[in-house]
């Protein structure tokens, strides 16, 4: 059975047809057939690109994933030529002057406060804390990623359990070059080793999926026609394991993970992540150092022609 519907920020599901719908193109997919559920990013026309609503849409997906007692398996994806650009810093969509209802923690909400009590407060709940909570699902996750995965896209892939990409895939994590160090979800050390993350992060070039895969960051790579495919016999084959079993079994790699100090070294780097936003908003004109996704695509190129 294939069931379809829509998530639409933190609005309940509504069934395709509806004028909602129509009015306003849903930000995040969900589809379930027998035992595997797919979740959708749906902003194509700006390469996915995750603001807030988007977010929310998604801990709705996977929550009724969670909830689902058919649901066996969970399959992350990206509409379009993209899995995900990363967080939304200049689309008309950009909704960070929003407020949503908070879930990842107990702090306030960051409309209408100074500084940095605004943005650690957002990027705490919405950024770290979100991808936290879905990391620890008791189901197993797969990142179906193709085109383009950059920096929030990165932390997106890295909370499912398995990553399969397509040959046209890229991965990069630019963000030195606005003084911050690598993206709020840091896992950089982890799903790739320390040499390999400082070498990644202090060029912020793109590495391609056949890079990724020797240096375990991803499981397979597959050709971009098949890629659906492939991740759905994964996922089929992954499905006729035990519930529990897989539960238990997910969680004893993340807390071996955890051990090796993943938990406790994002709590560190996060301090260190606002701490360059604070310095970016005290010595410039914003928190960013100035960059946008334009200006950041420009330095991109700029560095790769005199490569």
């Amino acid at each position: 059975m294939t069931e379809r519907t829509v998530q639409q920020g933190t609005a309940p599901a509504v069934t395709e047809g509806d004028s909602a719908v129509a009015a306003e193109p849903p930000v995040v997919l969900y589809e379930r057939t027998g035992a595997i559920a797919r979740i959708t990013m749906n902003r194509p026309e700006y390469r996915n690109a995750q603001n807030s609503k988007m977010t929310y849409a998604l801990d709705d997906a996977f929550y009724r994933a969670a909830a689902d007692d058919d649901v066996k398996v969970i399959i992350l994806a990206g509409a379009g030529k993209h899995f995900s650009a990363g967080h939304d810093i200049g689309t008309p969509g950009r909704d960070i002057h929003r407020s949503f209802e908070r879930r990842a923690g107990l702090w306030w909400d960051h409309v209408g406060q100074p500084g940095a009590e605004s943005r650690f407060a957002r990027e705490q709940e919405v950024y770290l804390g979100m991808c936290r909570r879905w990391r620890e699902l008791p189901k197993p996750t797969i990142a179906q990623v193709h085109g383009a995965c950059i920096a929030g896209g990165l932390m997106l892939a890295w909370v499912c359990d398995l990553i399969i990409a397509s040959d046209d895939t890229f991965f990069a994590d630019p963000v030195v070059r606005m003084g911050i160090p690598g993206v709020e979800y840091f896992a950089h050390p982890w799903v790739m080793g320390p040499r390999a993350a400082k070498e990644f992060l202090f060029l912020g070039e793109r590495i391609d999926a056949r890079r990724a895969l020797e240096l375990g960051m991803i499981n397979r790579v597959v050709p971009r026609a098949s890629l659906e495919q492939e991740v759905t016999s994964i996922a089929e084959r992954i499905a006729t394991m035990p519930r529990l079993g897989l539960a238990l079994t997910k969680k004893a790699v993340n807390q071996a993970e955890d051990l090796m100090g993943l938990q406790s070294g994002m709590d560190s780097v996060f301090g260190l992540h606002h701490l360059a936003h604070a310095h970016n908003a005290e010595v410039g004109k914003d928190s960013l150092g100035g960059q946008d996704a334009r200006s950041m695509r420009d330095a991109r190129r700029a560095s790769e022609a005199s490569a």
